[in-house]
């Protein structure tokens, strides 16, 4: 099991509030709990609860959405005691796509949803004139989700938690220094270290 510090966050991702091409909340938590499911599930099935616990997504909302993606083949359950939820396929055969499909989510930059009536009227087949633009750009959007796999957003996890871990250490490791009103530092932490040693080899009887 990978320990996870801290919740997974896709808010990294932009967001263009002009076009109804944004993502939802039920697209975005459904990505976020696929992507806990690969981080946590080599060791065997996850639980919802657990997934709910550390993503700090609703339960019953977790149940909807895997319910979706277990109709799509996108998981699958385990029944009794020890069981839960595992990946349908390795994390390379799983893309974003697939799993934004599975949850119904509506990725349509087009103001008709694509279905070419956005002037309401038969003239020009009914596209309004930036028709064609929005269309392009959800065919793109979503050739760029189904290039992402959930493998590669484990490995982007991973090495932003080993980031995190490192800069923690290094934190710690750092000796804080205390300075005097005439501005000269002092090592007070490190001190302490040292009278401590010395009490510590005084008390087994070893010569300074």
């Amino acid at each position: 099991m990978i320990p996870l510090p801290f919740a997974i966050c896709l808010k990294h991702l932009p967001v263009y509030r002009t076009v109804s091409m944004r993502l939802t909340t039920k697209g975005r938590f459904a990505v976020t709990a696929m992507l806990d499911l690969a981080m946590q599930g080599e060791g065997g099935p996850v639980t919802l609860a657990d997934i709910s616990q550390r993503q700090r997504i609703s339960l019953s909302y977790l149940e909807q959405l895997f319910a979706k993606l277990r109709r799509h083949q996108v998981v699958v359950s385990v029944r009794g005691p020890g069981g839960g939820y595992r990946l349908a396929r390795t994390p390379e055969l799983i893309t974003v796509a697939d799993i934004i499909s599975a949850v119904d989510e509506p990725l349509d930059a087009t103001r008709c949803g694509g279905k070419g009536n956005c002037t309401g009227v038969e003239n020009h087949d009914g596209h309004c004139m930036t028709h064609q633009l929005w269309a392009t750009l959800t065919q793109k959007m979503l050739a760029f989700l189904a290039s992402v796999s959930i493998k590669e957003l484990v490995e982007q996890q991973r090495l932003r938690i080993h980031h995190h871990t490192q800069q923690q250490n290094e934190q710690r490791a750092t000796i804080p220094l205390q300075v005097e009103e005439g501005g000269a530092p002092l090592l007070r932490t490190h001190s302490m270290k040292v009278n401590s040693l010395h009490t510590t080899t005084r008390a087994f009887g070893v010569k300074q």
